[in-house]
């Protein structure tokens, strides 16, 4: 590795002026590269100030635009995509889907009490909502309804806000692109 960067300098010249100045001129095979450096003492520190002059010989322009258009291609197209629009049937299916896990879930904690109607209530009305509003297909599922639950279950006084937001995501990331996947007719066979 070393030997590969002392090979990379075909010269190295340190010419001295005086005694708190230092020159050295790198040569390289395209790029001439110069380095100044004033040593300076003082009673507390030393300081080095350094100075850097470098020259180079520019790229042509077509290399210069062709890298650069490419790029924009490439962030262009990214741009470009369009998720699709929600689909209320889906989402009206996947929240009875949603709703009917938690209770299940959620019933096997003893934290709820006689709260866990509420509960599962609430966080169904958000995730309905995302389901109706925001959600487009795989890539679109994102962590904000569900801090929306927690939030709202402990501002509500109700018990067990962190578990019910929990279920609900563990749910959800399990779930619901599959089923997109699946409502779309874009499954890929993949069961897991």
């Amino acid at each position: 590795m070393a030997m590969s960067k002392a090979a990379a300098f075909s010269s190295v010249t340190p010419i001295t002026s005086n005694q708190n100045s230092t020159f050295l001129n790198f040569s390289l095979s395209s790029t001439s590269v110069s380095f100044f450096s004033s040593i300076s003492k003082s009673s507390s520190s030393l300081s080095f100030p350094l100075t850097l002059k470098r020259t180079t010989t520019s790229p042509s322009p077509s290399v210069l635009f062709s890298f650069f258009s490419s790029k924009n291609k490439q962030i262009n197209g990214a741009s470009e995509y369009k998720f699709p629009n929600p689909i209320p049937e889906f989402a009206e299916a996947e929240t009875e889907k949603f709703r009917a896990n938690l209770i299940k879930k959620l019933t096997k904690k003893d934290i709820y009490g006689d709260s866990i109607e509420e509960v599962v209530g609430i966080c169904t009305e958000i995730f309905n909502t995302f389901l109706h509003t925001e959600y487009g297909g795989p890539g679109t599922l994102l962590v904000i309804p569900f801090i929306d639950m927690a939030d709202t279950l402990t501002e509500r006084g109700l018990p067990g806000a962190p578990q019910a937001a929990r279920a609900a995501v563990v749910w959800a990331q399990k779930h619901v692109d599959k089923d997109w996947n699946k409502w779309t007719g874009e499954d890929d066979g993949d069961d897991n």
